[in-house]
């Protein structure tokens, strides 16, 4: 089994309850803006990569969008984050980008 189809079959039986520490979420912050930002755009309408804001995001389950984040996307400008970013931390950032 590929470990994207693995990820996606352990997110669909988990919740995401472990919450970054305040550091680790002003870490997390400042990747968004400044790490994701250089490619969706500060606020993140859009740029090389495509819009993260709310009223984008809303149509898109949280598993398809931990699943780009962790795996990057093939063929696109958009890497792999998992060695930076832990499942938990990337559903954290999403949860911020929806409230945004």
């Amino acid at each position: 089994m590929s470990s994207r189809w693995l990820l996606l079959g352990l997110l669909s039986t988990c919740a995401f309850a472990d919450q970054p520490n305040p550091q680790r979420q002003q870490e997390l912050l400042n990747m968004l803006k400044h790490d994701c930002g250089s490619c969706h755009g500060l606020p993140p309408k859009g740029g090389l990569g495509p819009s993260l804001m709310p009223e984008v995001l809303a149509d898109k389950s949280d598993a398809l969008l931990i699943d780009a984040i962790q795996n990057g996307r093939t063929g696109t400008a958009m890497p792999p984050w998992k060695n930076f970013l832990t499942v938990d931390e990337t559903a954290w950032l999403i949860q911020q980008l929806r409230k945004r």
